[in-house]
């Protein structure tokens, strides 16, 4: 089977950088992809895109190394399954409160006997390849987001669920369940709880995940120790690219007005 090599990072104790695709759109993904991302998250709980969306995004990856993840709507069983039939190597599961949910999420990634996934890899085993069914337990990774005060609070009996293999923080939520609001991340208790998530993890021997929207932000969690990271989304940086070259391109246009008096 085709070798999960984010996973394995992970395992190894390194640490990788992923994009976030929220444009239901196989081109702008296969354009991610090639540019070396580790991994690829499509987001199907907050992006603009639904599973057909991702029928055609996920191949779009494929043409690549990149590691494809989808971030699924909730902690649903048949949406992991059905996600990672399509042939996602991962899932990351938002909103994971209790070590109930964490094993519900983890049950639904693995095989019997290890856990409840129905046997239907319909694109799964053609881009997994030879041995899918037998190594798929070991090469999908199970990720929960850690991002109410509930999950706070039982921080380390989810990240000692067995077969989970990674805790992702969601900034913005984390704010929400501090008390805080998003773009809070240097309040002290928002440090103090990203350090406390990152220490459960390493704790329990998982990886520890986190999402970012700037590059500063990406390289001093990595510093810190975290092993996925979010250096940013496709439809930001089309954003910030588009609006940088605007508005170079508008001052430009306005000197010129001014120096020929139209």
């Amino acid at each position: 089977m085709r070798e999960n090599t984010a996973l394995a990072t992970w395992r190894a104790g390194g640490g990788t950088v992923g994009g976030w695709l929220s444009i239901g759109n196989a081109y702008t993904a296969e354009t991610m992809s090639s540019l070396g991302f580790d991994w690829l998250c499509v987001d199907l709980q907050h992006g603009m895109l639904s599973y057909d969306d991702l029928t055609y995004m996920l191949p779009a990856i494929s043409t690549r190394d990149t590691t494809p993840f989808v971030r699924v709507p909730w902690n649903e069983p048949y949406e992991i399954m059905k996600a990672l039939d399509a042939g996602a190597y991962g899932v990351i599961v938002p909103m994971v409160n209790n070590r109930e949910e964490a094993v519900r999420a983890v049950s639904a990634c693995r095989y019997p006997p290890d856990g409840m996934r129905s046997f239907g890899p319909i694109r799964a085993a053609m881009y997994g390849g030879r041995g899918y069914t037998a190594q798929a337990n070991g090469q999908t990774a199970c990720i929960a987001m850690v991002e109410t005060a509930e999950g706070i609070e039982n921080l380390d009996e989810i990240a000692s669920t067995p077969g989970l293999d990674a805790i992702y923080i969601g900034p913005a939520d984390l704010a929400f369940a501090l008390g805080l609001t998003p773009g809070q991340d240097e309040h002290p208790k928002h440090v103090e709880t990203v350090a406390n998530i990152l220490a459960a993890c390493r704790k329990h021997g998982i990886a520890a995940g986190i999402h970012t929207g700037s590059l500063a932000r990406t390289q001093q969690y990595l510093r810190q120790g975290f092993n996925l990271v979010t250096v940013g989304t496709d439809s930001g940086f089309l954003a910030r690219a588009a609006a940088a070259d605007l508005a170079a391109a508008k001052e430009t246009a306005a000197a010129q007005r001014e120096h020929t008096g139209y």
